[in-house]
């Protein structure tokens, strides 16, 4: 990698780091975007009263869908929360299938992701959400739209989860789960001042569930916990091929000299979970959804490590004689927000297992 590119990135990396440490409080330069905060408010409220007052409508799909988003910006855990809410569909008998925005990707238009689609075109995130799951994933801008082509290519789907769409006001959903981690709301400011892209409620929302991934709640809001932990690690070619994770792979890296690179929003809990492991790793945070065009560490580096969404852009063929790694995060949760989660469904869920693909306005 060419150093003038390894300093751009290093100083992108640095700016996504210092403006989410803004956020935790009032200071300086959170009180200087304020005035940005107070009109992305007005904007917010506007487009919410709009769906309140039956001015724009949102739309059903014929099939129950479930959200799964954050209130704040960046990095709370939404990947891992949608699936393992697509692994509780599918051992409860479901057919889930998944819409995205697939954010970072090339194109707006809607595309069905399949285990060859480049992450360029289908975003990070959504290959990430194909490869794991095994569960059908179009992505768009449009989520209705995204939900009516996937719908259609697979009609075998009776539930769709929604990543990421608490914003996206004209999808209807019959449930949401709402992701916190360890930040909560931060300093309480909406965006750009603050993390919020909604004020957190005062009381929970209908048809809500929330959960933390934390080591403890961290807003006044009733939810269920979430265990964060790696369940191993592939070689990257192995991943590839579909190999699971393993612990004796991740815990045979000790005593190596490691880079841990890692193109997340809040990289450093990443570097925390591989030292606890006992790795002993040289940190290289990386601005989220890093494209990987060129290999940000030195050519001789012997082993890397690295996360399931930026293994998605590595091609092992590229990485010479480099031993890349990959590290495997899963969410544990309790049987309780399993039942609170199925709860929320409609009654006749598996009763009309594909209802209408072209979706009709809610009443």
């Amino acid at each position: 990698m060419r150093l003038s590119a390894r300093i751009s990135t290093h100083l992108r990396a640095d700016l996504s780091e210092r403006l989410p440490r803004a956020w935790l409080s009032r200071g300086p330069l959170a009180c200087a975007l304020l005035p940005l905060a107070l009109v992305f408010g007005l904007i917010s409220a506007s487009r919410r009263a709009l769906y309140r007052l039956g001015v724009c409508r949102a739309v059903r799909l014929g099939v129950p869908v479930i959200v799964v988003g954050n209130l704040i910006s960046g990095g709370a855990g939404k990947t891992p929360s949608v699936l393992v809410v697509v692994a509780l569909l599918q051992r409860s008998g479901f057919r889930p299938g998944i819409v995205s925005r697939g954010y970072g990707r090339q194109g707006d238009a809607t595309l069905d992701v399949t285990p060859t689609t480049p992450a360029a075109e289908s975003g990070d995130e959504p290959l990430l959400l194909r490869l794991r799951s095994g569960a059908p994933v179009a992505v768009g801008r449009d989520r209705v739209a995204a939900g009516r082509a996937l719908l259609k290519r697979h009609p075998e789907v009776n539930v769709i989860v929604s990543d990421d769409g608490l914003q996206h006001l004209a999808l209807a959903r019959d449930v949401q789960v709402l992701v916190f981690d360890e930040r909560g709301g931060g300093n309480g400011w909406l965006l750009p001042a603050g993390p919020l892209r909604e004020r957190v409620p005062r009381r929970l929302p209908p048809r809500s569930v929330v959960l933390y991934n934390a080591p403890a709640p961290s807003t006044p809001l009733p939810g269920f916990m979430a265990q964060r932990r790696l369940t191993g690690a592939a070689g990257l070619a192995d991943w590839w091929r579909g190999a699971p994770a393993e612990r004796e792979v991740l815990h045979a890296l000790r005593g190596r000299e490691i880079v841990a690179a890692a193109g997340l929003a809040r990289p450093q809990r990443f570097f925390e979970m591989l030292s606890r492991e006992g790795l002993q790793i040289t940190a290289l945070p990386l601005p989220d959804h890093h494209d990987f065009a060129s290999l940000p560490w030195p050519e001789n580096t012997a082993d890397v490590i690295v996360t399931e969404k930026d293994a998605v852009k590595l091609d092992p063929a590229r990485m010479g004689t480099t031993r890349v790694w990959v590290a495997a995060l899963d969410f544990v949760l309790d049987a309780a927000f399993e039942t609170a989660l199925l709860a929320g469904l409609p009654a006749s869920a598996t009763l009309n297992p594909t209802g209408d693909p072209h979706g009709s306005p809610t009443a």
